[in-house]
């Protein structure tokens, strides 16, 4: 929870941007893919929790969040803004192969064209349907917003929070960064009794102005 008597991070009131709006940010579904850095969540086999292999990161835990451009841990709650989402589809080196993001498509019979032309055997890798949501982070010890946009992707269980989070946002009208939300990783299991990590998502309210005149300039830039 965030502190009520720490910097405002939300205004209460449904602002007049809110009122105004035509719906920005929720049309671009089949854009082209952005190059901006990602941030996901660590599971018990993920590398960066294995001190026996090369990307390790001191500290870092099952359950946490990492940025994977800069190694950045960011613990296991985050405050974001919400700006563009679509569907892809991502090829993935399978982790007995080495593990890695090996490209990202529109379609899965462009993921396999790639597989092909690249001479890469499709049994060593792993197509996956990802919805990519292109995220701020809002900082709520000192209320500044992180001004470079980066990328999360949901797939297999997280795209049931993925679904979710669409609809959240669509009752509350306005522009898709309209609001402030909370992420954070919850512990789960499968059908097999397996524990992993998945995702909730809670609203916290309308941003501040400054942070959507903020969020539409990028949204205006990246779309």
């Amino acid at each position: 929870m965030i502190n009520e008597n720490a910097i405002a991070l939300t205004s209460t009131s449904v602002p007049a941007h809110v009122k105004e709006a035509s719906g920005l940010g929720n049309e671009n579904v089949t854009s082209d893919h952005l190059q901006t850095p990602r941030v996901k969540l660590l599971q018990q086999l993920s590398n960066e929790v294995d001190p026996n292999h090369e990307d390790y990161l001191e500290g870092a835990k099952p359950g946490d969040f990492v940025n994977t451009v800069t190694n950045q841990l960011l613990g296991r709650e985050i405050y974001v803004i919400n700006l563009l989402f679509k569907e892809e589809f991502v090829v993935w080196r399978k982790l007995s192969e080495g593990g890695g993001l090996k490209g990202i498509f529109t379609t899965q019979k462009e993921a396999m064209d790639y597989l092909t032309a690249e001479d890469l055997k499709a049994e060593d890798h792993d197509i996956v349907q990802t919805q990519s949501h292109t995220l701020l982070m809002k900082d709520p010890n000192t209320g500044d917003l992180v001004k470079t946009p980066f990328l999360m992707d949901f797939a297999s269980s997280k795209l049931r929070v993925s679904r979710e989070w669409n609809t959240q946002i669509a009752q509350l009208g306005g522009d898709r960064f309209s609001s402030l939300w909370k992420l954070a990783s919850v512990q789960t299991q499968n059908r097999a009794a397996q524990k992993f990590y998945n995702l909730s998502v809670e609203n916290q309210g309308w941003v501040l102005d400054e942070d959507y005149n903020y969020a539409k300039s990028v949204y205006d830039t990246v779309s």
